[in-house]
Protein backbone atom coordinates (compact mmCIF):
# COMPACT_ATOMS: atom_id res chain seq x y z
CA UNK A 1 0.00 0.00 0.00
CA UNK A 2 1.16 3.52 -0.76
CA UNK A 3 1.30 5.81 2.24
CA UNK A 4 -0.12 9.28 1.69
CA UNK A 5 1.12 12.45 3.35
CA UNK A 6 -1.14 15.45 3.84
CA UNK A 7 0.72 18.72 3.30
CA UNK A 8 -1.91 20.68 5.27
CA UNK A 9 -1.02 19.05 8.59
CA UNK A 10 1.98 18.91 10.91
CA UNK A 11 3.23 15.58 12.25
CA UNK A 12 4.96 14.35 15.36
CA UNK A 13 7.28 11.35 15.57
CA UNK A 14 4.63 9.35 17.42
CA UNK A 15 2.47 9.53 14.23
CA UNK A 16 -0.20 12.01 15.28
CA UNK A 17 -1.06 14.96 13.06
CA UNK A 18 -2.43 18.41 13.86
CA UNK A 19 -4.27 20.80 11.54
CA UNK A 20 -5.40 24.34 12.38
CA UNK A 21 -9.04 24.93 11.48
CA UNK A 22 -10.19 28.39 12.50
CA UNK A 23 -9.65 28.79 16.25
CA UNK A 24 -9.26 25.05 16.83
CA UNK A 25 -6.65 22.38 16.18
CA UNK A 26 -7.85 19.05 14.80
CA UNK A 27 -5.86 15.96 15.89
CA UNK A 28 -5.65 12.60 14.14
CA UNK A 29 -3.27 9.78 13.28
CA UNK A 30 -1.27 9.53 10.09
CA UNK A 31 -1.80 7.19 7.18
CA UNK A 32 1.52 5.59 8.14
CA UNK A 33 0.20 4.89 11.65
CA UNK A 34 -3.06 3.32 10.49
CA UNK A 35 -1.12 1.21 7.97
CA UNK A 36 1.21 -0.06 10.73
CA UNK A 37 -1.69 -0.82 13.06
CA UNK A 38 -3.67 -2.69 10.38
CA UNK A 39 -7.40 -3.25 10.98
CA UNK A 40 -8.52 -0.80 13.68
CA UNK A 41 -11.27 -2.15 15.91
CA UNK A 42 -11.54 0.32 18.82
CA UNK A 43 -10.90 4.00 19.48
CA UNK A 44 -10.97 5.78 22.84
CA UNK A 45 -10.67 9.56 22.72
CA UNK A 46 -10.47 12.09 25.53
CA UNK A 47 -13.75 13.58 26.75
CA UNK A 48 -14.97 17.04 25.81
CA UNK A 49 -13.74 19.37 28.56
CA UNK A 50 -10.61 17.31 29.27
CA UNK A 51 -7.24 19.05 29.19
CA UNK A 52 -4.48 17.49 27.14
CA UNK A 53 -0.83 18.31 27.65
CA UNK A 54 1.70 18.28 24.84
CA UNK A 55 3.49 14.94 24.76
CA UNK A 56 1.12 13.21 27.17
CA UNK A 57 -1.06 10.18 26.45
CA UNK A 58 -4.58 11.27 25.63
CA UNK A 59 -6.25 8.51 23.59
CA UNK A 60 -5.97 4.83 22.64
CA UNK A 61 -6.42 3.01 19.37
CA UNK A 62 -6.67 -0.78 19.21
CA UNK A 63 -6.27 -2.92 16.13
CA UNK A 64 -6.26 -6.62 15.49
CA UNK A 65 -2.45 -6.42 15.83
CA UNK A 66 -1.78 -4.02 18.68
CA UNK A 67 -2.88 -1.19 20.90
CA UNK A 68 -1.36 2.24 20.44
CA UNK A 69 -1.32 5.24 22.73
CA UNK A 70 -2.02 8.61 21.18
CA UNK A 71 0.06 11.56 22.39
CA UNK A 72 -1.14 15.15 22.31
CA UNK A 73 0.81 17.26 19.82
CA UNK A 74 -0.04 20.40 21.81
CA UNK A 75 -1.69 21.48 25.05
CA UNK A 76 -5.26 22.70 25.38
CA UNK A 77 -8.87 21.85 26.11
CA UNK A 78 -10.72 19.18 24.17
CA UNK A 79 -13.79 20.84 22.62
CA UNK A 80 -15.02 18.03 20.33
CA UNK A 81 -14.50 14.32 19.78
CA UNK A 82 -15.29 12.29 16.69
CA UNK A 83 -18.28 10.22 17.82
CA UNK A 84 -18.38 8.40 14.46
CA UNK A 85 -15.20 6.52 15.42
CA UNK A 86 -16.94 4.82 18.35
CA UNK A 87 -19.34 3.02 16.01
CA UNK A 88 -16.97 2.79 13.03
CA UNK A 89 -13.34 2.73 14.16
CA UNK A 90 -12.32 1.33 10.74
CA UNK A 91 -12.81 4.86 9.36
CA UNK A 92 -9.24 5.41 10.59
CA UNK A 93 -8.06 2.86 8.03
CA UNK A 94 -10.11 4.44 5.26
CA UNK A 95 -9.76 8.20 5.75
CA UNK A 96 -7.19 9.15 8.42
CA UNK A 97 -6.93 12.79 7.28
CA UNK A 98 -10.64 13.38 6.66
CA UNK A 99 -13.60 11.73 8.35
CA UNK A 100 -11.41 9.95 10.91
CA UNK A 101 -10.06 12.87 12.93
CA UNK A 102 -9.89 12.00 16.64
CA UNK A 103 -10.60 15.21 18.57
CA UNK A 104 -10.41 18.99 18.42
CA UNK A 105 -8.53 21.20 20.86
CA UNK A 106 -8.72 24.85 21.84
CA UNK A 107 -4.95 25.28 21.99
CA UNK A 108 -3.14 27.09 24.78
CA UNK A 109 -0.29 28.12 22.46
CA UNK A 110 -0.30 27.47 18.70
CA UNK A 111 3.48 27.95 18.60
CA UNK A 112 3.75 24.44 20.10
CA UNK A 113 3.00 23.21 16.57
CA UNK A 114 6.30 24.70 15.41
CA UNK A 115 8.03 21.65 16.94
CA UNK A 116 6.19 19.30 14.56
CA UNK A 117 7.34 18.09 11.14
CA UNK A 118 5.92 19.06 7.77
CA UNK A 119 4.89 16.31 5.34
CA UNK A 120 8.32 16.06 3.65
CA UNK A 121 10.18 15.78 6.95
CA UNK A 122 7.71 13.18 8.25
CA UNK A 123 8.01 11.14 5.07
CA UNK A 124 11.80 11.22 5.37
CA UNK A 125 11.55 10.22 9.04
CA UNK A 126 9.33 7.25 8.16
CA UNK A 127 11.82 6.14 5.51
CA UNK A 128 14.48 5.82 8.23
CA UNK A 129 12.12 3.73 10.37
CA UNK A 130 11.39 1.31 7.57
CA UNK A 131 15.09 0.61 7.00
CA UNK A 132 15.40 -1.11 10.40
Amino acid sequence: MTITYDATVRYQKTDEWARIEGDLVVIGISDYAQDQLSDIVYVETPEVGDRVEKGSECATIESVKAAAEIYAPLSGEVVATNEALVATPELLNQDPFGQAWLFKVAADDLSELDDLMDAAAYEAYNATREEH
